[in-house]
């Protein structure tokens, strides 16, 4: 039987279409599998972010990266979107990368890659862009300060996201008690971060290091610092140092007048008694040092050295007492030739200054009695019969208080 043309072109049309609808089955089959694969993001403003979405099986579906705005940066490999920091770097049925250069803070957000299977499948990748703290700036310093006076010193910093972090440091050393603030800029996306230090000014800060560390993620652990040198001025301490604790007559001394302040004590000025130097041929100043020759009891007096800068002056005094070694007694001993006894050596310094130095020694001595020699002649005689006849010397004993 022979079919009319109609009918044979009906069929091969009605084949077709199902091959179609069984090609088209088979490959949403083959497609429940396919899922696109993304990573976050995170980058630092003005660098280069890179976005790569994946998948492992695919009947060449095509793949399509778009921006938060829902824009279409690439299709397959085709650009969408005129962007010149937008460039395409790896376009295959199973890969689709692109590269972001320059980034900038409104680029941060959410990046969708979709593949164009029956439905549609995605896959999201956040865009993180962290905003770099500007180098911190110190305010309130002035130089130089007075000892005593309170110093407010701020470090500021801005254009930070997240909030940077602000920490203040006095020669390495890191200070806790201080203030901080956050602030939010014009922008909305970025932050300005101040800190206040308050202490009081003291001798021991002159030329110490202050310095503000601004420490923040997208820093690659490197801070930003900011520094200043403290400069104290203070008072003049004084102190005098001989250059021997016992002076003799005859001798020499030297004083030293040890000045320390800020600004550095002009000359000192030596005096003494409350006048000036009696003696100048003997008694030499030579810049903070005082040189007396030939010591001799009318050197004998209070000494006082000056020192003063432009914040005030201060001074010290020294008590000068001469002594004469020609004036020391001999040693004197006393033994009585009955009963118990004691014996006490006294040697007497004579000294020119308020009053003379005795000292005492004292000691346990035997007497006569007992040694047993009651019957001596003499106490020389007592002491040599006496030798090896000391049976009941513990006895005899008495201790000189």
């Amino acid at each position: 039987m022979r079919l009319k043309p109609s009918v044979v072109l009906r069929l091969y049309s009605l084949c077709g279409i199902l091959i179609q609808v069984a090609a088209s089955k088979s490959k949403a089959k083959g497609s429940q599998g396919q899922f696109p694969l993304t990573q976050n993001v995170t980058v630092i403003e003005g660098e280069t972010a890179t976005l790569t979405c994946r998948v492992d099986q695919n009947d060449n579906t095509s793949l399509q990266w778009s921006n938060p705005a829902q824009q279409t940066l690439y299709f397959d490999d085709k650009k969408a979107l005129r962007d010149n920091r937008i460039e395409l770097l790896r376009a295959s049925w199973h890969e689709l990368t692109i590269r972001v250069t320059d980034v900038s803070l409104s680029d941060e957000g959410q990046y969708t890659c979709s593949l164009f299977t029956m439905p549609v499948k995605t896959s999201k990748a956040f865009l993180t862009v962290l905003g770099v703290p500007e180098v911190p700036q110190i305010s309130g310093f002035i130089s130089p300060v007075m000892e005593g006076d309170r110093m407010e010193l701020t470090c500021k910093t801005s254009g930070s996201k997240p909030a940077a972090d602000i920490r203040w440091f006095k020669n390495d050393k890191e200070v806790k008690d201080v203030k901080y603030l956050k602030e939010e800029d014009a922008n909305r996306k970025t932050f300005t971060v101040s800190s206040t230090m308050n202490f009081k000014a003291d001798r021991s800060d002159d030329g110490a290091v202050v310095s503000c560390r601004v420490d923040h993620e997208s820093l690659n652990s490197t801070p930003q610092i900011a520094m200043q040198v403290l400069e104290i001025h203070y008072l003049p301490s004084v102190k005098i140092i001989p250059s021997t604790l016992w002076p003799e007559e005859g001798q020499s001394i030297t004083l030293i007048c040890e000045s320390k302040g800020k600004p550095l004590p002009d000359p000192v000025l030596w005096t003494k008694d409350g006048g000036d130097l009696p003696d100048p041929e003997r008694m030499v100043v030579n810049g903070r040092e005082l040189n007396i020759n030939s010591l001799n009891r009318t050197d004998n007096g209070t000494y006082r050295c000056e020192a003063a800068n432009s914040i005030g002056l201060n001074s010290a005094e020294y008590v000068l007492i001469i002594h004469d070694v020609s004036n020391i007694l001999l040693p004197t001993t006393v033994i009585p030739s009955l009963t118990t006894a004691t014996v006490t050596t006294t040697v007497a310094l004579t000294s020119t200054g308020p009053s003379a130095t005795a000292i005492n020694t004292r000691g346990t001595y035997l007497t006569n009695e007992a040694k047993g020699a009651e019957d001596a002649p003499d106490a020389d005689t007592a002491i040599i019969n006496a030798e090896g006849s000391q049976v009941n010397a513990e006895e005899k004993k008495e201790y000189f208080i």
